[in-house]
């Protein structure tokens, strides 16, 4: 139910974890500290600058924790560069997008979703115009939490331009934690690059990647940084990031699999989960099992089973009434063959002892029931 690619193995790196390698400050600026891997951290950097289309010269990034501190990171550069922003983002965004505006103390406006779970265009182009005197600060979502739903970049733009919005009073953040990393490789889907006029793009490095630490990349526009960057005497060096010390094995494990993988890898992992993903919504609609899965996705999303020790086995995410399987790179089709079939057993167990429930109640316990109700 959560997106981890547990298809990875690191041991190779392993003589690492007796080092303590902290990447402090600005990857692109030594500091005083000298166990770090900040070579690798831009080895990544440069192989995802290749994947979203910027010069070398043009970019800024780091290595972070985690999807949210990526998110956290490209909303700051976005409240720094237009202060009297107004935050757009869907319902179906990931949590912590909320959280940087609240943090950011930030006016934040929520926009409905389509049944796919892709942003209401409709719905978005109307709160701009009501508030076309505030620049607007957007995060487009490159597959949501829950649905795996990819909101269409080019339509955003298109309406910020109708709506009177330019260059100037606009910014564009992509959350991209899951499917940023798949996206470019699934020639239907609205591209993500910096060749339009985005200001960020973040992922998560142990999602679709994978690796044994949380951790992910965000990307910005080097022009864009100065406003969040300072000097730090104690480091002999300058800090825009948010977490200040990070992880410097993360880099190390990240370089290594997208090295070893190379594009035409992650590209064969991204054809291997949308084409199992596909053959999952078969295998439950065949079941009848009420199933959906949205185009660009690797995310199948059905009924919420009502075992809570099934959801706890599969340790799946759960939302109101639906549940939501994320097809990865280590997940074989032997394996959705035997959730399928769990997850039938799990059904045929709930409405075997809601008959008896029934029985039970309209039986009395199988004593004859008086007028008067009582036995």
């Amino acid at each position: 139910g959560y997106p981890y690619n547990l298809d990875f193995d690191y041991g190779p790196l392993e003589c690492l974890q007796k080092f303590m390698i902290n990447n402090l400050g600005d990857p692109f600026i030594e500091s005083n500290y000298g166990v770090h891997s900040r070579e690798f951290e831009i080895g990544v950097l440069n192989w995802f600058a290749k994947l979203w289309e910027i010069e070398r010269e043009e970019f800024w990034g780091y290595v972070t924790n985690c999807g949210t501190e990526g998110n956290l990171h490209g909303i700051l550069v976005g409240r720094e560069t237009l202060p009297d922003g107004i935050l757009y983002s869907s319902v179906e965004t990931h949590y912590s997008v909320f959280k940087a505006a609240r943090m950011y103390r930030m006016d934040a406006v929520e926009i409905d979703t389509l049944e796919s779970g892709e942003m209401d265009y409709a719905h978005f182009r109307a709160k701009l115009m009501e508030n076309q005197d505030r620049p607007a600060i957007v995060n487009v979502n490159i597959g949501t939490t829950v649905r795996g739903a990819v909101d269409d970049l080019d339509k955003v733009l298109a309406i910020l331009d109708e709506c009177g919005f330019d260059e100037s009073n606009f910014y564009i953040h992509c959350d991209g934690a899951l499917f940023g990393m798949m996206i470019p490789f699934v020639k239907k889907a609205p591209k993500v690059s910096f060749k339009k006029p985005i200001g960020s793009v973040s992922v998560s490095g142990h999602k679709f990647v994978g690796a044994p630490v949380p951790c992910g990349v965000v990307m910005t526009r080097l022009r864009l940084i100065k406003s969040v960057s300072s000097d730090v005497e104690y480091l002999n060096s300058r800090d825009a990031t948010i977490m200040g010390s990070r992880n410097g094995h993360a880099p190390i494990y990240l370089w290594y699999t997208l090295t070893m993988k190379g594009y035409s890898g992650i590209q064969k992992d991204v054809e291997l989960c949308l084409n199992n993903a596909h053959r999952l919504m078969e295998m439950l609609q065949n079941a009848g099992i009420q199933t959906m899965l949205n185009e660009l996705s690797s995310t199948v999303v059905f009924e919420r089973p009502e075992e809570e020790a099934f959801v706890r086995k599969w340790q799946l995410a759960c939302e109101s009434d639906i549940a939501h399987v994320v097809v990865m790179p280590n997940i074989s089709v032997e394996k959705l063959e035997t959730f399928v079939k769990e997850l039938i057993e799990s059904r045929e167990r709930v409405s075997k002892k809601k008959k008896e429930g029934t029985m039970l109640a309209n039986g009395n316990g199988g004593h004859a029931a008086n007028g008067d109700g009582t036995a």
